[in-house]
């Protein structure tokens, strides 16, 4: 029974085409984040959550070029969701060791 029972289920609907994006929109929020765009306060607010959200971003890119190599999704979205985390993750972490923490 490892087929599906839905008529028309097909690869494009598996739970692995929205890693890629999801990797995205958290790539984007803490790259965001972590280039301090919207002021310093708010800056210092969402720093746990840049931190949190680029982790995320490289883990579940990761797992989204995986699918999308085996054609279940698009790779250009995950890679970039990827990028995005890593700069973000990266460049935040390397801002808090700067401050000695």
């Amino acid at each position: 029974m490892s087929e599906s029972t839905a008529s028309g289920a097909g690869r494009s609907e598996s739970p692995g085409v929205a890693l890629g994006p999801t990797a995205l929109v958290l790539g984007v929020l803490s790259a965001v984040g972590a280039l301090g765009v919207f002021g310093s306060t708010l800056t210092l607010i969402a720093l746990p959550w840049t931190i949190i959200a680029g982790a995320l971003a490289i883990v579940l890119g990761a797992m989204g070029v995986h699918h999308a190599r085996r054609g279940v999704g698009r790779l250009w979205v995950a890679v970039t969701g990827t990028g995005l985390g890593a700069v973000g993750f990266f460049g935040t972490t390397a801002l808090l060791w700067s401050f000695g923490g």
